[in-house]
């Protein structure tokens, strides 16, 4: 005979199914978001996507408003998470411009559509404005302060001020991803192509071989 679940391991349960049918309305909210744009989104759409009621829907968020919201932050969150890259040799300048230029273009690719919903509709809400402030500024700032630290060690000599390459590199970034959505196959060459430019960019000698895996070549 099957043993009652105590109460707390109910709870445990439940809180498990509403942690996956929130994700599962967050992930079919942002690939309708991404399709549609913000205005001719519907609630209705979202819970179509997701194969949810509309009364499931309002558990979890409050209005199309609300949901777009946690999508957007979804996206600011995966851009941060690009410049987190554990067990990465942070002292390593070229592993660290390879996986840094990998994960941020990744980001980019991955979020490409809703970017341009978030983008939009910054005009209009001071709280997406925010977020999407967090998504640009943040990067750029973590990267100018990346080139200020390297130049002051005598490891780096830019090409323009830190954080003009931080916003260049942004800038080539977002555009690239549009080429990687559109042939996915060449992910790898173009993380190579534009880990090359941003070490140029910094004034970092090629790495031997023109790899950008390893140690430094004066190590």
């Amino acid at each position: 005979m099957a043993m009652a679940k105590t109460p707390w391991a109910a709870r445990t349960v439940r809180e498990g199914r509403d942690s996956e049918t929130r994700s599962l309305l967050l992930d079919c909210a942002a690939r309708v978001f991404g399709r549609l744009g913000y205005a001719r989104t519907t609630i209705a759409d979202i819970t179509r996507e997701a194969e949810v009621s509309r009364a499931a829907f309002y558990i979890y968020f409050a209005s199309k408003a609300d949901v777009f919201g946690a999508v957007a932050l979804r996206v600011r969150d995966a851009f941060l998470a690009a410049h987190e890259l554990p067990g990465v040799n942070a002292d390593d300048p070229y592993e660290l411009a390879r996986e840094s230029s990998a994960a941020f273009l990744r980001a980019c690719t991955d979020n490409l559509e809703l970017m341009t919903v978030i983008e939009h509709q910054a005009l209009a809400d001071p709280a997406i404005h925010a977020i999407w402030s967090e998504i640009r500024e943040r990067p750029m700032h973590r990267t100018s302060r990346y080139i200020e630290r390297l130049t002051v060690q005598g490891r780096a000599r830019p090409a323009a001020p830190p954080r003009v390459i931080a916003e260049a590199a942004y800038g080539i970034f977002t555009r690239f991803a549009h080429h990687v959505a559109a042939n996915p196959s060449g992910y790898d060459e173009t993380v190579d192509h534009l880990t090359s430019m941003y070490l140029r960019l910094l004034g970092i000698p090629e790495h031997p071989g023109g790899s950008h895996h390893g140690t430094r070549p004066d190590s």
